[in-house]
């Protein structure tokens, strides 16, 4: 391989914070030179992002590739330790992807550009460190390491209620954090020997008792990140104040980094406490389903209706890595993915339609279509995209979740149809809010005051081009998911081979089926042979 003598993720991860150093530097006072700086350097960043891919990763190999291990703290027994496999790889291009479109996204913002593109540089390496490093205490730290960032670029830039939002983002996350860390560090401690290792760690025997506290404290963290209800209040009132950048890393990454972090830890890590748990999970993927919904429906304010319907959207991500089957994770996976493009393309829309009619609550808009031909087609497709329309990538990942979970065998019959049935309604809910959504910006009464105003122009090339990048890899999944999903099947494939192995019911279904075959051969061999006829 290329790759095999040359840095690419440590490359990926410092590049960008190591470019953001040079900002305060550059002579610039209205912001015209940096924003470009900075969309350069998320260019050359996604380019090496790709390359890597391209060249140093393998779809059959389900083990840690384009590995990287250095010494940083001995005496913390903590490396700078990174590596990518199928189940960080698709996030780690995602990542790069939507990043570099939220710099492009940035360019209405002319207060303080030189510290707003220094966070957005500074986030860009950190969210793809989050979802490369293999070593416990480095992954903490970088999950911290985003914190800031958003929280100041909530704080700074955000609308009236912006300080209100970013104390209530920083409070729930930070809180999150301690029960990862702790978590951490009763697993490296584990056993005769410290590590932090994530292979090792895996490898360590955990006791059942164990691996539940683990599994507990790991949710809770993550579980604020998803998010999962009730710990998803912080979401709608951050959405409610950010700019649309923030909005395209919030939706596009930050909750992607909930599932990921749930998937490789509760799940991979601690298989035995994941077989008790799953049903726990998939009553509250389903919660999220229906309530989420149910509220977006409500809401008035366009902000707050996408970010319900975000939260909605990944209670799939639940059912899926709860179904024991390959269909159902390879689809969680895939909702993750598709919903970082859906929600990162609806969220621009949404600071765009904002930035021109100056109001978000539903109530005072309506007939702007007219007046914006190009922002209503784009809208329109974006938001049929998230009511899982066939051809779209959001219908193949919830068509995977629901016929993973209706034939898994790790669950009786009533459980999987009425927990299908109940999902179901929330995957009606969904179409009923968006389209009336659309029907009350576009269509709808008039407002006369709102249509005669001069700001009410229709979408810039840039945004068409912002918009145009993330539909296309929407409808290209969707018409062949195989794009996406051959990159992490054989991952996906060897996780749920570890979980069915400690799961008790299908433990208890293979023993009855071995027992069955072995009294079916000891019959077949005690049939009398039949003497040969002499003719």
């Amino acid at each position: 391989m290329l790759t095999a003598n040359f840095p690419w993720l440590t490359t990926i991860i410092l590049f960008p914070i190591a470019a953001s150093l040079l900002l305060p530097i550059i002579p610039d006072k209205e912001g015209k030179t940096v924003r470009w700086y900075a969309l350069v350097v998320g260019l050359i960043n996604f380019v090496m992002t790709v390359t890597a891919f391209c060249l140093g990763f393998d779809f059959h190999d389900a083990g840690m590739q384009m590995f990287e291990r250095y010494s940083w703290v001995p005496q913390l027994d903590l490396n700078w330790s990174v590596g990518a496999d199928g189940l960080s790889m698709p996030l780690i291009l995602l990542t790069s992807f939507i990043s570099t479109l939220a710099i492009l996204a940035s360019w209405p913002i002319t207060y303080k550009p030189k510290l707003f593109y220094f966070l957005m540089l500074v986030m860009y390496g950190g969210q793809i460190m989050v979802f490369a490093v293999q070593d416990m205490l480095l992954f903490f730290l970088a999950w911290e390491l985003e914190l800031l960032p958003v929280y100041l670029m909530l704080s700074i830039w955000g609308g009236k209620k912006r300080l209100y939002a970013a104390t209530k983002f920083i409070l729930y996350t930070a809180g999150g954090s301690l029960f990862i860390l702790v978590a951490a560090l009763a697993m490296a401690f584990y056993g005769d020997t410290v590590t932090f290792d994530m292979q090792a760690l895996m490898a360590k025997d955990y006791p059942v008792q164990f691996q539940l506290w683990a599994y507990a404290a790991f949710l809770i963290a993550y579980g604020v990140k998803l998010p999962i209800i009730p710990l998803h209040t912080w979401l709608p009132d951050a959405h409610g104040e950010a700019t649309a950048p923030v909005h395209m890393l919030l939706a596009g990454i930050l909750l992607k980094m909930g599932g990921y972090a749930l998937v490789r830890m509760n799940v991979e890590m601690l298989p035995a406490a994941h077989a008790i748990v799953a049903p726990a999970l998939v009553i509250l993927g389903v919660i999220n389903i229906i309530y989420a919904a149910l509220t977006s429906f409500a809401q008035r304010n366009l902000k707050r209706k996408i970010a319900y319907s975000s939260i909605s959207h990944m209670g799939f991500v639940l059912i899926g890595m709860a179904s024991f089957t390959d269909l159902g994770m390879s689809g969680a996976i895939l909702q993750m993915v598709s919903h970082g493009l859906i929600g990162a393309s609806l969220f621009f829309l949404v600071g765009s339609t904002y930035d021109r009619t100056h109001t978000l609550m539903l109530d005072e808009m309506g007939g702007v279509g007219q007046k914006m031909p190009r922002i209503f087609s784009m809208f329109t497709a974006c938001s049929l995209a998230s009511l899982a329309l066939p051809g779209m990538s959001g219908f193949v990942a919830e068509l995977m979740i629901f016929i993973g979970f209706a034939t898994s065998d790790a669950y009786s019959l009533t459980f999987r149809v009425v927990m299908v049935i109940l999902a179901a309604i929330g995957v009606i809910l969904t179409p009923v809010y968006l389209l009336s959504m659309l029907r009350e910006i576009f269509y709808g009464p008039e407002n006369k005051e709102l249509t005669s105003h001069e700001a009410l122009i229709d979408a810039e090339p840039r945004e068409v081009f912002i918009i145009a990048c993330l539909l296309v890899p929407i409808i290209g999944i969707g018409l062949y998911p195989k794009l996406l999903t051959q990159i992490y099947d054989t991952k996906t494939s060897q996780i749920i081979a570890r979980i069915r192995d400690v799961n008790p019911v299908l433990v208890a279904q293979k023993a009855e089926a071995r027992v069955l075959a072995e009294r079916v051969d000891l019959t077949q061999s005690a049939l009398p042979i039949e003497a040969p006829v002499l003719r």
